[in-house]
């Protein structure tokens, strides 16, 4: 998703530095420009730069967060150097407890949150697929909408992205929160794209089991989630997406990498424990990835 947003804003004429730890990935995009492509098929092809080395970027109007969560703190920390006094901070990660750590790390008053329901899948360096679209939103988590976070979106104009800027951010947070929740663990654990997560009885029931339980520890937080609205929601979205697509969850387990179980169902559980809700469902989704986990280092 990084290199779906950074390649739209580049599109759009903006200028725009993708910083990544991967050294096959930077040097595609050096060479190759880096390739987008649509559920279509169709391939566009963006110049922009791309670095493993933040000190060369500058110092930066906004920097967009879209590591995974147990990358967030080492991001942050190694992003200094692009940070100046009116640098903006916007983290679009998946799950809950971002937001924290990355106002402790660079103070909350650089923050913006926001979630994107746009999905995309890494085919090779510097070539992913834009697999799925969706809304954005952004906000303040103070819960108001200020003149940066309108100026951010108008920003996004240009890049086909719709970004909308929302006084109740945790709310649509807490809507995607429950999406992955609810998909992302059910995927990963018996390794089917998320396309075909709709196909049986069994597993609907299921996911509307973890999404329960989702609405049950937001609405202790006084998050107003209802259960008919967000199984709509994400039936509706399953059903868009192109054939083949995979969620995050499912692409670290096929590269035996670690996922981001503990900011999305291990949330769910841990509020849970906070507020006296039981929390079965996700605790065995979050039982089940961290078991898969241990396996790819025996």
């Amino acid at each position: 998703m990084g290199s779906v947003i950074g390649g739209s804003l580049a599109r759009g004429g903006h200028e725009v530095v993708l910083v990544d730890v991967a050294k096959e990935i930077i040097e595609a995009i050096d060479q190759r420009g880096l390739t987008i492509e649509d559920k279509a098929g169709q391939k566009t092809t963006v110049k922009l730069k791309a670095t493993n080395d933040p000190s060369q970027v500058g110092v930066a109007d906004l920097v967009i967060v879209f590591v995974k969560c147990y990358h967030t703190e080492t991001a942050v920390r190694q992003a200094a150097p692009m940070l100046g006094p009116n640098t903006i901070l916007l983290s679009l990660q998946n799950g809950w407890g971002n937001a924290a750590l990355i106002s402790k790390l660079s103070g909350p008053e650089r923050l913006l949150v926001g979630v994107s329901y746009h999905s995309a899948v890494l085919l090779a360096p510097g070539h992913v697929l834009h697999a799925g679209q969706g809304p954005t939103y952004l906000g303040e988590l103070a819960g108001t909408v200020t003149p940066r976070v309108m100026s951010i979106a108008k920003l996004f104009e240009s890049t086909g992205i719709g970004l909308t800027p929302s006084a109740n951010v945790l709310t649509e947070i807490w809507s995607k929160l429950a999406l992955n929740a609810v998909t992302l663990p059910t995927s990963a654990s018996i390794r089917i794209t998320a396309d075909q997560l709709l196909r049986t009885s069994q597993m609907q029931l299921l996911m509307q089991e973890l999404l329960a339980e989702v609405v049950a520890v937001a609405g202790a937080q006084k998050i107003s989630l209802t259960f008919d609205e967000r199984w709509e929601a994400i039936r509706t979205l399953l059903n868009k997406l192109a054939p083949n697509t995979k969620g995050s969850m499912l692409q670290d387990v096929e590269r035996q990498r670690q996922t981001e179980i503990d900011v999305i169902n291990g949330a769910i559980v841990e509020a849970g424990a906070r507020f006296g809700i039981a929390t079965p469902y996700n605790q065995s989704m979050l039982s089940l990835i961290k078991a898969l986990e241990q396996s790819f280092v025996n």
